[in-house]
């Protein structure tokens, strides 16, 4: 491995990601094998489906008394 990118490597170990950060990457995942596998979704689509079930646990979390993670 060259050395440029070995230090590239380690920069990156380092590196933490906000939640918000982490919720556009799984949800930039979440298109893009979605829509590999059907041309119809849409990024909006995926969105409105994140929304909903964030929502949705958020809801739950308060009937069952739960603090948010």
């Amino acid at each position: 491995m060259s050395d440029d990118l070995t230090a590239l490597l380690e920069a990156a170990r380092s590196v933490e990601t906000s939640p918000e950060h982490r919720e556009e990457q799984r949800r930039t995942f979440a298109y893009g094998n979605t829509h590999f596998e059907n041309s119809r979704i849409t990024r909006e689509m995926v969105d409105r489906q994140a929304e909903k079930l964030a929502r949705e646990k958020l809801e739950q979390e308060r009937k069952s008394g739960e603090t948010p993670a």
